[in-house]
């Protein structure tokens, strides 16, 4: 039996350390706890801790990792029949406030005496709690982690935790991973630097981002980029792959091929004249064969160089305005210009550009139409109408009036259509052939016996139904129609009988 001197002298020893250290006898009494031990049960005293392993058992309840009652007998009681515990971790709660919970990591330690039979029996307590609650908050980080995982004990190279994540990535169950070996599931199967990854994993060191492919039931491989970094479980250092399925973007990168592939298929074959300007420089990048047909220019001649440079505007100022109105909009629409083929003809033009981007690059597409057959038809038709209006004799006032807005488009006013001859007044139709003549609102008026008040309300209703502002303007609009020198012709059509043979 150890003597009171030295048992006295054990207390006084094991009083400022900061593990706890609970002391049973052979009779199962408690007769002794330090500080730390009683600070770790939330007891200010023995007796709150209890006093034998019976009335311990009733005030505190122990659990393992999963709140399951501790697997086998109770750590203090396989204490008591003289097993040593070794590195037992327990959750440990009040009966009467189990909101309450520690985490203690036990072990023992038996002292006999000179028979060898059991003198004292020492339970040593560390309060783990901080590094469970850590290892929880990890454990749920891990599995909800959306990125697919893998964790790989370093001393044997085996899998030790897989995530839901890497389940669903890879359509292995959970029993096929874990305790496997890294050579059985081989993560690094066909990785650009397996080399290098294998030689950091040995070593315990980060494993740098690389692609990979995986082997899976559902397809014969799967493309992804994988990681690994150097983490410890508990004391065991281990490393956390993390991976990254290059699926979707694989795909993405091929639809986009295909697109582009179509895109250039249809840009060569294209009847319209095309070409791509990157937006950075206005520098071509391509033309079809449509735009040299036009132009005169070869690809060599246009790709590499800017608009200026190539010259296809017939005017430097009308092609920076082109510059500027797609600067300012990203977009411009049938743009009437002059542009100029290689061999320095020139002909007219509708431009239109839009944005678009090809690869990383934005561009624009730019489409010409050449209108100059359209412009020519145009003007010949104009001057056939000023040969056949220089004799308006021939025709009844309908057709010259039709043949006048053929020449000169209407304008459309706030009431709507301009009227013709048909629809003036008699007083309208004489004041405007007096305006013809010449005569200003005075004269008019003493010619008409009116005031010069009547003169300008008739003179406003000319304007708003013509749509003209300027007596001038009222001038020609009236010899265009008919009015010669000032002489109305009559309301009734007139015609005019072919001469007989």
């Amino acid at each position: 039996m150890t003597d009171d001197a030295t048992r006295a002298q054990l207390e006084r020893i094991i009083e400022g350390l900061a593990e706890g250290v609970i002391l049973i006898e052979p009779d199962q009494r408690i007769s002794y706890a330090n500080l730390a031990a009683l600070r770790m049960h939330g007891a200010t005293n023995l007796a709150a801790l209890g006093d034998t392993v019976a009335a311990y058992r009733a005030t505190y309840v122990l659990t393992d990792g999963a709140h399951r009652p501790a697997s086998g007998r109770h750590p203090i009681e396989r204490v008591v029949s003289g097993e040593a515990v070794d590195d037992v971790v327990v959750h440990v709660t009040r009966a009467d406030a189990p909101e309450v919970e520690w985490a203690h990591r036990l072990r023992s330690l038996a002292m006999t005496d000179a028979s060898g039979a059991p003198d004292l029996l020492v339970v040593i307590v560390t309060d783990v709690s901080e590094q469970v609650e850590a290892e929880a908050r990890f454990e749920a980080t891990f599995a909800a982690n959306p990125a697919p995982s893998l964790i790989c004990r370093l001393a044997d190279q085996r899998f030790v935790k897989v995530n839901e994540g890497f389940l669903e990535l890879t359509g292995l169950r959970r029993d096929e991973i874990l305790g496997r070996s890294l050579h059985e599931v081989d993560v690094l199967a066909r990785a650009e630097r397996r080399d290098l990854a294998l030689e950091r994993l040995r070593a315990g060191q980060t494993i740098p981002q690389m692609e990979a492919c995986l082997a899976v039931p559902a397809d014969a491989e799967k493309l992804v980029i994988v990681a690994g970094q150097p983490i410890e479980m508990g004391d065991e250092p281990c490393l956390l792959f993390t991976f990254a399925d290059l699926e979707p973007r694989r795909r993405a990168e091929a639809a986009l091929r295909h697109s582009e592939e179509r895109f250039v298929t249809c840009f060569r074959l294209a009847p319209v004249p095309l070409a791509v300007v990157a937006a950075k420089g206005t520098r071509f990048v391509e033309v079809n064969e449509a735009f040299c047909a036009l132009t005169g220019l070869k690809t060599p001649d246009a790709v590499g160089r800017s608009l200026a440079e190539v010259g296809l505007w017939a005017e430097a100022g009308a092609r920076r305005s082109f510059e500027r109105a797609f600067a300012a909009t990203g977009q411009v629409r049938s743009l009437e210009t002059r542009l100029r083929t290689k061999d320095g003809a020139e002909f007219d033009a509708l431009v239109a550009a839009d944005a678009v981007r090809l690869g990383d690059e934005p561009s624009l597409l730019l489409a010409i139409q050449d209108v100059s057959e359209r412009r020519r038809s145009e003007a010949e038709l104009m001057a056939a109408i000023e040969a056949v209006m220089a004799d308006a004799s021939w025709f009844s006032q309908a057709v010259v009036e039709k043949l006048a807005e053929l020449r000169h488009p209407q304008r459309t006013g706030r009431e709507g259509a301009v009227a013709g001859l048909a629809e003036l007044t008699g007083r309208e139709r004489e004041v405007l052939g007096l305006i013809c003549r010449g005569l200003g609102n005075a004269e008019i008026g003493q010619r008409l016996k009116v005031s010069s008040n009547t003169v300008k309300n008739h003179l406003a209703s000319l304007y708003r139904k013509l749509g003209v502002n300027r007596r001038s303007a009222l001038i020609v609009w009236a010899r265009e129609r008919g009015f010669g020198d000032g002489e109305v012709p009559p309301r009734r059509t007139r015609r005019t009988s072919l001469p007989k043979d």
